[in-house]
């Protein structure tokens, strides 16, 4: 199956309404961060975003969950392009930050969900410090905030397939790491950004 069918289904199982509210597709370097309810988020996302800007967009997925399976680690690395993590036993060796600056490049953009688990709250819950890292280490690339709305009840956790909903992604306003910003002040400010994407 090819990248553009497999998209095209997850549009037709999720029904997203897409609305990019702060910013417009590009396929500039980006860090889209997102909230995190569904194993079905990365895929979701990924499958909204233009023809020409998806393949230069790489889901982060936890590697414990992406290589159970053949079929789970064909689709994350012959399909998504994904960026495979260690969030268990984090080592000097195998450190999550330094995978992602290395699967930026100079040309890649990021996926990525910085609750660090799934949330099944509306609320977006803290961000871990992943994120505050990336941005200190790539100033130049934009950091643009993601709401996914309603995935949780189609792909609910525990479950293995998809119902299929209608869903709602929103991409916000690139926000930056100001000079001197606090690490957990610019963590919420994030986290705020992504929660005032929320429709009320």
């Amino acid at each position: 199956m090819t990248s553009g069918l497999i998209a095209a289904i997850a549009r037709m199982i999720t029904g997203a309404a897409v609305f990019w509210a702060g910013c417009q597709p590009d396929p500039k370097q980006r860090i889209y961060f997102a909230n995190h309810s569904s194993n079905f988020d990365a895929l979701a996302l990924w499958a909204v975003l233009p023809p020409h800007v998806r393949p230069l967009t790489r889901p982060v997925a936890a590697r414990d969950y992406w290589t159970v399976t053949r079929l789970r680690l064909y689709l994350a690395t012959k399909v998504f392009n994904s960026v495979l993590i260690e969030r268990k036993k984090v080592t000097a060796h195998d450190n999550p930050i330094e995978a992602m600056l290395q699967a930026l490049g100079s040309r890649f953009s990021l996926l990525i969900f910085p609750e660090g688990g799934r949330n099944p709250g509306p609320e977006p819950g803290p961000f871990k410090s992943g994120l505050y890292h990336l941005a200190k280490k790539l100033p130049q690339v934009e950091l643009v905030p993601v709401q996914i709305e309603n995935l949780n009840r189609i792909l609910p956790k525990g479950e293995f397939l998809p119902v299929p909903l209608l869903s709602r992604i929103t991409f916000g306003a690139p926000l930056r790491l100001e000079e001197n910003e606090d690490k957990a002040v610019f963590l919420e400010k994030a986290r705020r950004a992504v929660d005032q994407l929320r429709r009320p």
